[in-house]
């Protein structure tokens, strides 16, 4: 998925249906992909399946050529699409199958596709307490899974009960929260284990009290992040404690001299400086060239590597290559 060649005629989008197995979804071959992440930008899909509920993703994936790479695309916050597009199959879940949300007593279970804001706005309104945090964090429970998303003193390991998720061969089974060694913006499950939905524990509250404090984390995020322009959100981990400049990636690119660094038509945020934020006229390239410029003059300022919290997924466009931080300071 981060080889740097261009599609070529071998990447048949119909010469890919044709082997895939039947589905009660809908594939599209050579479909835009790049259009439906925040940052609007990048190529197309080889083939896109929408799979019509969690049994029909497993028939796919159960009988899917072994060879055929799959990835999955949530609401497209963190991620950024390259230019040349994605090789085989890019699954989108849909809100309809994917996206419910149900309370029974303290367990809250939300699908995979369901919007990490509706979670907690769905939580307060029922009087339950501790989802909170997820009116911060942009994207879907899946996502939320995959990275252990947070914001505001709160993680998705905090509340997590179990995850309901299919395996490469296509077997749908519950894990416990234990087994999917949930880290800081990390989950060791590994990326071909798609999730299809999550339990957590939450506490009894007051439903008004709750509802304010969303409106708080709402106000704070309004007033300290790009959130109304084409961003992909937060776009390095946060370093260590130990760090120089101390545990906040946007202290490091600040103290580098990156505020409002561009590259092409992407440009580091004037208002958050961990926001790439695409103007208006960017491409994939440029997006990902200036995060790699802010990871190499960091790292000159300060020793510290910085690290991708975007996902960066496909291939460059032909000769658009993009050199990693490592390869230029020979890391």
């Amino acid at each position: 998925m981060t080889a740097a060649a261009a599609l070529t005629p071998l990447d048949d989008p119909q010469a890919l249906i044709d082997v895939l197995p039947s589905v009660r979804g809908r594939y599209k071959p050579d479909h835009p992909v790049g259009p439906l992440t925040w940052f609007r930008v990048g190529g197309k899909a080889q083939v896109f399946f929408r799979p019509e509920d969690p049994e029909d993703l497993a028939h796919f994936l159960r009988n899917r050529p072994a060879d055929v790479p799959v990835s999955i695309l949530g609401v497209g916050s963190n991620t950024l699409i390259r230019d040349g597009g994605v090789a085989g199959v890019v699954i989108r879940l849909s809100s309809k199958a994917f996206g419910s949300i149900s309370i029974d007593g303290s367990r809250l279970t939300a699908g995979a596709a369901a919007l990490d804001a509706t979670v907690a706005k769905t939580a307060a309104k029922a009087g339950r307490a501790g989802l909170g945090f997820y009116v911060g964090v942009p994207g879907t429970i899946g996502g939320a899974l995959r990275m252990n998303a947070g914001a505001h003193g709160g993680d998705t390991n905090q509340r997590l009960v179990s995850a309901r998720v299919i395996s490469p061969d296509g077997v749908l089974q519950d894990l416990p929260a234990a087994d999917l060694g949930l880290a800081y913006r990390h989950c060791a499950l590994p990326a071909d284990w798609l999730f299809v939905s999550a339990t957590f524990e939450t506490e009894t509250g007051d439903p008004e009290a709750l509802h304010a404090e969303l409106l708080a984390i709402q106000s704070q995020r309004e007033q300290t992040q790009p959130i109304r322009e084409k961003t992909g959100g937060s776009t390095f981990k946060n370093p260590p404690e130990d760090a120089p400049h101390g545990p906040s990636a946007w202290k490091h690119v600040h103290a580098a001299g990156c505020r409002g660094l561009s590259v092409g038509g992407a440009q580091v945020s004037e208002q958050h400086c961990n926001f790439l934020i695409n103007t208006g006229e960017a491409d994939a390239h440029d997006i990902e060239q200036l995060g790699e410029t802010v990871r190499e003059r960091v790292f000159r300022d300060s020793g510290l590597l910085l690290h991708w919290e975007i996902r960066r997924v496909g291939r460059f466009a032909s000769g658009r290559a993009v050199r990693p931080a490592e390869e230029i300071l020979g890391l």
